[in-house]
């Protein structure tokens, strides 16, 4: 089914609805993730904000509805919680698994893609713990390298599951910028969370309420402050 986006919108959703054990986890939502811009999705636990971002990820496909996908390429930085910590890996080899996305399959990763992982290793301020097993990080540390692996990519859109939760204020900070700079060179930034400080540096929000997008969403925020548009 075909359907009308608007031009800068890198993703978009219509009517899209996703059903566990037939019980609704989505409800013909509506959605579109555009270039250039930090959108946050927000609202109360179990109202379906990962269940969305799992499926403009592509990891999880609509019982119903619509997926219109006008850019190149998505990275999904899960939260920490999500990688096991019995896994004998480098901060780098974690950071290198974004750049293999640079590259067809079977073929070696190339000068391009090796400066890329070395770029992103540097962004986070991890580049002295690129030797360091991954397991052995703080949690903010671990963070910034999975954050890391989507800027080596160098995707078009980003995707991001609670990248702040739990974390110290300075890699918390470090992880906002690093978002607001990859909407600023014209990616399209999709992050649930409901840290306050990422909520007001969104340049639009978007709040879930029950599987559907809130009567209050969509709404647009210039310096903090939510205007409809």
């Amino acid at each position: 089914m075909s359907f009308e986006t608007p031009p800068t919108a890198a993703l978009s959703l219509r009517g899209v609805r996703v059903d566990y054990a037939g019980a609704p986890a989505l409800r013909g939502v509506d959605f579109d993730a555009e270039a250039g811009e930090l959108t946050v999705i927000a609202g109360p636990n179990g109202a379906g904000k990962s269940t969305l971002l799992e499926v403009l990820a592509g990891t999880i496909a609509p019982c119903a509805g619509s997926v219109a996908v006008r850019a190149g390429s998505r990275a999904f930085v899960p939260q920490r919680a999500s990688i096991s910590q019995t896994l004998p890996v480098t901060v780098r080899d974690v950071v290198t698994v974004g750049a293999w996305g640079r590259v067809k399959p079977w073929r070696r990763l190339d000068r391009t893609c090796r400066d890329a992982v070395d770029a992103a290793l540097d962004r986070l301020d991890l580049t002295p713990l690129q030797r360091a097993p991954f397991r052995e990080l703080s949690g903010g540390q671990q963070q910034r390298a999975l954050l890391a692996q989507g800027l080596a990519r160098g995707a078009d859109t980003l995707l991001l599951d609670e990248p702040t939760t739990a974390l110290d204020a300075g890699s918390a900070k470090r992880i906002l910028a690093e978002m607001r700079a990859e909407a600023d060179r014209g990616a399209a930034v999709v992050c649930v969370s409901h840290d306050q400080a990422v909520i007001d540096a969104a340049d639009r929000l978007v709040r879930l309420e029950a599987g559907r997008i809130g009567l209050m969403s969509a709404q647009r925020v210039a310096r903090g402050v939510a205007a409809t548009g």
